[in-house]
């Protein structure tokens, strides 16, 4: 399962990009917002730091707008990827690009006929949003379940993005099913870093390392 970051903090991606732990970045104008900075030389700094896949994402809702937006957001890196909303003018933004050669990642989905919707459409990517539907009384990963059996049924290309990522169980979960790929914002990640029982047992390791240390003096390692 590939895991990506859904943030637009630079210092964040770097840090984690460093460790080997980043496939792919997903953003949302709101995340870009949080950066209080030029959110267009954010994305292109994103682009340029990370390999993988980039999903930025269009803020028109018309169908020309999403076509145009999409080509200048392209020109940032050939790993660009657009995000589209699930809506009908999406789905034909989503038909277009293809026939473009753009990929695009269908944001906002949240049941399985629009995922099926969106795979027929041509996304590359699909996105449903399991915390959102977890806040309205609903189970999400029944939905990942779901669109997963139902792109295998059918060998759809479309990838499935586990998106709206609350807690480290949500990515169990997902890579129990078998999604394709889990979008993280950072602090899930850092949770999914940390164990108690690690930190205890570096602890005793230290600790014993230091009484070697006093019975050796000279010791060099």
């Amino acid at each position: 399962m590939k895991i990506f970051l859904d943030t637009a903090n630079l210092q964040l991606i770097k840090e984690y990009n460093e460790m080997g732990l980043v496939d792919g970045i997903t953003t949302n104008p709101t995340l870009l917002a949080k950066e209080n900075n030029d959110p267009i030389e954010i994305m292109k700094e994103i682009v340029r730091l990370v390999k993988g896949p980039v999903s930025l994402e269009v803020v028109s809702q018309d169908y020309e707008g999403m076509i145009d937006e999409a080509h200048r957001l392209k020109k940032f890196g050939e790993n660009v990827v657009v995000k589209i909303p699930m809506t009908s003018n999406g789905l034909k933004a989503i038909r277009r690009l293809k026939e473009d050669h753009i990929d695009t990642n269908c944001t906002l989905v949240f049941s399985s006929n629009q995922a099926i919707l969106a795979a027929k459409s041509g996304a590359r990517y699909v996105s449903p949003f399991i915390g959102r539907l977890d806040d309205a009384g609903h189970k999400g990963m029944n939905l990942i379940k779901e669109i997963v059996e139902i792109f295998k049924n059918y060998n759809f290309d479309t990838e499935v993005i586990v998106a709206s990522v609350r807690h480290p169980l949500h990515v169990i979960s997902a890579a129990r099913i078998g999604a394709d790929i889990v979008t993280l914002p950072p602090d899930v990640l850092a949770k999914m870093l940390k164990h108690p029982l690690t930190d205890k047992g570096l602890d005793t390791f230290n600790s014993d390392w230091e009484k070697v240390k006093k019975t050796y003096p000279n010791l060099i390692l």
